[in-house]
């Protein structure tokens, strides 16, 4: 097996090296840091540190990561995972591109069996890469799907399912059935004003159909892993939390859509500590989101 030294060694690499420019926002206002492994149900879990939350599940017959935050990041996890089990990981999978779910997939090059993603996604990531010259930092999906995809691994039937576009356009959940925990990745910023990559095919108003579909396909003791939240205790929630930000997402198009028909610019309607009836979505981020919906609305 290949040792902790080698995964370690890409700690060396740039942290934002697959951010597009722009994107640097991310290294400074979605990370929640903690670097610990915590056990959810069954042999399912998550770890945090510093990037999207990456989900885990281990047992004695399979072992399966979702997502990989950054090199450096992506290397503390596999130190800890090793210290739980000899096994090679079965499925390395990714919810979508951003580098802070997807840069750290180097690390487990020749200890993951196969990586995959949804085609978009792949794509996402190659053109990001290509962008800025960094193919050679990166390891790509080499099994992608359109739809579903399922795979039993030890204990767990493990499947993913693509909703359509809404964080960007190639974002999946990844559904450990047994343990009945689904990972959304970023289809979910828990109470944190979200990323909506207007640039890599997202749709605010068929995230809002997303959502709706998540909440249709799943039971009411599922319990959702999301990207990120607030704290380190939001990665974690249930169906009220898919509603909330559901309803953030609407009422952001009703107050920038208002807006327009005011004649505001995004300056002014970014002069409001919280976007209207949605009051729970506060802090650093709110011009992202008038952006990227002044630019939907504007498509439209």
């Amino acid at each position: 097996m290949t040792t902790r030294r080698t995964f370690l060694s890409y700690s060396g690499l740039a942290l934002g090296s697959s951010l597009l420019p722009g994107q640097q926002w991310l290294l400074n206002h979605l990370f929640p840091v903690a670097g610990e492994m915590r056990l959810l149900r069954n042999n399912v879990g998550i770890y945090l540190e510093r990037g999207g939350s990456i989900g885990w599940m281990m047992d004695k017959e399979g072992a399966v990561v979702i997502d990989t935050q950054f090199p450096e990041q992506a290397g503390n996890f596999i130190a800890q995972m090793q210290t739980k089990t000899d096994r090679k990981v079965d499925i390395l999978f990714n919810t979508h591109h951003h580098g802070d779910h997807s840069s750290g997939n180097i690390a487990f090059k020749g200890l993951a069996d196969r990586l995959v993603a949804h085609t978009r996604s792949k794509a996402n990531q190659e053109a990001a890469a290509a962008a800025q010259n960094t193919l050679d930092k990166q390891w790509l999906p080499d099994t992608v799907f359109e739809e579903n995809w399922s795979s039993k691994v030890g204990s767990e039937t493990v499947t993913a399912r693509y909703f359509g576009p809404g964080h960007t356009n190639g974002d999946s959940v990844v559904h450990f059935e047994n343990a009945n925990v689904a990972h959304l990745g970023d289809l979910c910023f828990n109470r944190r004003f979200p990323y909506i990559d207007k640039k890599s095919g997202a749709s605010i108003q068929n995230w809002i159909l997303v959502l709706q579909q998540i909440r249709a396909t799943f039971d009411s003791d599922t319990l959702f892993v999301f990207g990120h939240g607030k704290t380190n205790d939001m990665v974690t929630g249930g169906k009220e939390d898919l509603m909330a930000f559901e309803n953030y997402l609407e009422q952001l198009l009703v107050y920038v859509r208002k807006g327009i028909a005011e004649g505001k610019t995004a300056e002014q309607l970014s002069e409001v500590p919280f976007i209207p009836n949605a009051p729970e979505w506060t802090g650093d981020g709110i011009r992202r989101s008038i952006d990227a919906a002044l630019i939907e609305l504007a498509e439209n």
